[in-house]
């Protein structure tokens, strides 16, 4: 390990961002360090998942020293009532597969399962200064947390202190606080919903609505999109629809690793003959074909599936003139065949579709083309496929959402389901596919900075309480408040702020300026040693790990990315006897710092059927929650836009009328850069420095540029180059020494790491429309390093 170097103590004070690793380049980036040669083959030859899969799996099993538990789990993995709902992506489960599970689901079970612990021993063997010098993957291999740590400055060590102390320091900083607002409360997507909804109760009784959360860097703009568009901030289609639709898009996803168990999908709806097009900048090995690792008699034989007919590469943020170009051909298709046009349901639920029409039918084609970046041969080819589907599901993740005009892109893909009927029945809708498994569920459960009116009379109601009625802050907008010094709390609730949040020099330096920073987390992760001027960790329960309270074992429940809340139950012997679990930990917080409250913190806690007999009260669409979600299958969400119910303030739902967005930077030289994971990576959690499906091995210190971007800047395969970013507020970021490898990625385009490349993000570098950092639209230079 690197030696211990003291720390400064007079920093923390004068707010450096202290913690972070010095910013010399390794080719491993955050991940591991990696010892062989680097290597890239721009291209992976075999199907997704199937043997390269499972081979994976066995090593990490056998890494993590864990291949008979390791295996027992795959089998109640996604199994809801008597399994756990996994850790990792929220992609709903299929009620058809006895072994519904994926490559990377294994890895987040068995990261979490490690029998390595991180306890006094660790901490008082290594300082947070030596600390610091630690790779990200080094931190949370270092094993699971078993006991609560506080920052003690005169040693630059965290030291254990009990449970009761953690929570009277907690109520100390939060009960000297001239405001509530001066405190925020962050939400990862892995909080369970009952977790989810007591930490909202707590910070709105305590009188803040600052809940920012990992939606807000993802996929608030689908939300906002949504909403305006239907009155719903989620997707109407189900696995139903995907399994019953004619023609099936799919845009901006990488599905091999952000949701693996979608190969199924894709492969069952071109077998079926179901159109499925893909569109992507970077062409991706899901959008080939696949061997689907539950079906025994593929693996055995080798057999792979096609997940596509179709494979468009549009520029970065050309995907709403790819789909306004469809609808033009659609709307001239209806010149001579009105009956394209679904004019029942236009006429009677939607409003505005002639100003959409005109606005439309006045874009020309040489603007969505150079936008949209592809062919017109090519848009039309994708309409045509539109025009010969009598029923369409439009999928679509980061690559649309984290743009300047997300939530533009999002309305426009609804305008183009609109058009034929494509919402509220069978095989159709709209698609998002959320990332992180209960990201949806935290929101369903008041995890919201933006509460509606609604929402806070209800549960004012049925809770007791008087909550704020000012919003509150974001992930954008409490980064620039803790640079600014106004938030004097920051607790974290699972993830890893500083590593996820855009600007992490920025970040890590607000935290410092904090008078107390909280993380519950499982493992030890960056943001424990960007620190305040005082510091908590808390170890709590994971997904896995079995829950008892005073009534017996406790299952807690996930919302998936379609609307199902299913409940999921962990049954492993926990990591340690000192871990709580994430509800008892908030409510020993609140009961700590609002000790007069008339919440039944303690009693919630002791049976989990009491806060959903709860939020059954103050949920719509909750009411008889523990019946529901104890059906073999939970339930799914009801949803009045599913039943063509658009509860817009038109009453009917509504064709948006945006300008047509300029995605081309002015300057030649200037590259848009899209971040992205790896495959051996899950967020901020980097497994190694491999990615398998893009040909990579042993670098992650790296941009993927077009062969001819190249060659016009003089570049060869492996130079190493500097990468400059140019903020809106006109000032410099940059990373040196990044390696330049060819991909197939549009000119003009390239692409590169999260969270490596989150330096070159700048605290004005969000969209207006959503308030999400721009994470796939970064305007770059790229030289040779001198």
């Amino acid at each position: 390990m690197p030696p211990t170097r003291r720390r400064d103590h007079r920093r923390v004070y004068m707010g450096d961002a202290f913690g972070l690793m010095d910013d010399a380049p390794r080719q491993g980036g955050l991940g591991p360090a990696v010892t062989g040669d680097w290597s890239s083959s721009g291209e992976y030859e075999h199907p997704a998942a199937g043997w390269g899969a499972a081979l994976t799996v066995g090593k990490v099993l056998l890494e993590q020293r864990q291949p008979i538990a390791g295996t027992t789990a795959m089998f109640t993995m996604n199994h809801p009532k008597s399994g756990f709902d996994c850790p990792g992506c929220a992609w709903p489960d299929d009620k058809g597969v006895t072994l519904d599970i994926c490559e990377n689901g294994i890895k987040h079970v068995t990261w979490e399962m490690t029998r390595k612990r991180v306890g006094k021993e660790f901490f008082a063997a290594h300082s947070v200064s030596e600390l610091a010098e630690w790779p990200d993957f080094a931190l949370e291999d270092a094993g699971r947390l078993v006991g609560p740590m506080t920052y003690d400055a005169a040693t630059d060590h965290y030291v254990p202190i009990s449970w009761n102390d953690a929570f009277r320091l907690i109520a100390q900083h939060l009960q000297g606080l001239d405001s509530p607002d001066q405190a925020a409360f962050y939400t990862s997507g892995r909080l369970s919903n009952e977790a989810s909804f007591l930490y909202q109760l707590f910070a709105r009784e305590l009188g803040t609505n600052n809940l920012p959360d990992c939606s807000n860097m993802c996929h608030e703009g689908s939300g906002r999109g949504l909403t305006a568009s239907l009155a719903t901030p989620k997707g109407t289609a189900d696995l139903e629809d995907w399994a019953s639709c004619d023609a099936l898009f799919v845009l901006g996803v990488n599905a091999a690793s952000n949701a693996p168990r979608m190969l199924t999908s894709l492969a069952e709806a071109v077998e079926r003959g179901a159109q499925v097009v893909h569109v992507n900048p970077l062409r991706e090995v899901a959008a080939t074909r696949t061997i689907v690792p539950h079906e025994i008699l593929d693996m055995a034989t080798f057999h792979d599936h096609p997940t596509s007919t179709l494979n468009l590469q549009v520029r970065p943020g050309g995907d709403l003139a790819l789909v306004r170009g469809m609808a033009k051909v659609v709307f001239e298709a209806a010149e001579s065949d009105p009956s394209v046009l679904d004019r029942a349901f236009i006429e009677g639920y939607t409003h505005d579709d002639e100003a959409y029409r005109a606005l439309v039918e006045a874009t020309p084609w040489d603007a969505l083309v150079t936008q949209a970046g592809l062919t017109e041969t090519e848009i039309r080819a994708a309409a045509g496929i539109y025009l010969a589907s009598e029923r369409t599901v439009i999928s679509w993740c980061l690559g649309v959402s984290q743009h300047e005009h997300g939530v533009d892109t999002v309305r426009e893909i609804v305008n183009l389901l609109l058009l034929r009927g494509n919402v509220g029945r069978l095989g159709t809708g709209p698609s998002p596919v959320r990332g992180h498994s209960n990201v949806q569920g935290n929101r369903t459960c008041g995890i919201n900075h933006r509460p509606t009116e609604q929402w806070l009379a209800k549960l004012d109601e049925v809770c007791g309480i008087r909550s704020p009625r000012h919003p509150g802050l974001d992930t954008v907008h409490t980064v620039a408040a803790l640079h600014r010094g106004d938030l004097k709390v920051f607790v974290g609730m699972g993830g890893n702020f500083v590593r996820a949040a855009p600007d992490t020099k920025l970040t890590a330096e607000g935290m410092s300026r904090c008078e107390l920073t909280v993380h519950v987390s499982t493992k030890l992760n960056r943001s424990h040693l960007t620190h305040g001027k005082a510091a908590l960790i808390l170890p709590c329960l994971g997904r896995t790990e079995r829950d008892e309270q005073e009534s017996g074992p406790q299952s807690i429940s996930t919302e998936d990315a379609m609307s199902s809340v299913m409940l999921s139950l962990g049954s492993r012997k926990p990591a340690s006897p000192h871990l709580l679990s994430e509800p008892a930990i908030i409510a020993r917080v609140a009961r700590a710092a609002m000790p007069e409250s008339q919440t039944p913190w303690e009693w919630y806690v002791g049976d989990y059927d009491r806060i959903r007999d709860t939020m059954a009260k103050a949920l719509p669409g909750f009411e008889g929650f523990n019946d529901l979600v104890r059906q073999h299958w939970g339930f799914r969400i009801p949803q009045p836009a599913r039943e063509r119910d658009f509860r817009t303030p038109s009453g009917k739902a509504e064709f948006s009328l945006a300008e047509l967005p300029d995605v081309i930077p002015a300057d030649s030289d200037v590259l848009v850069l899209q971040t992205m994971r790896s495959h051996d990576q899950w967020n901020t959690t980097i497994y190694s420095a491999d990615d398998r499906y893009r040909g990579v091995r042993n670098i992650r210190e790296l941009i993927f540029m077009n062969r001819q971007d190249m060659r016009d800047r003089g570049l060869a395969e492996g130079d190493l180059v500097d990468i400059v970013a140019t903020s809106r507020d006109g000032s410099l970021r940059s990373v040196t020494a990044f390696r330049a490898l060819e991909y197939d990625t549009p000119r003009g385009s390239a692409a590169g790491y999260f969270p490596e490349m989150n330096v070159l993000l700048g605290p004005d570098d969000y969209s207006r429309q959503s308030d999400q950092p721009l994470m796939k639209s970064l305007r770059v230079r790229v030289a040779k390093t001198a």
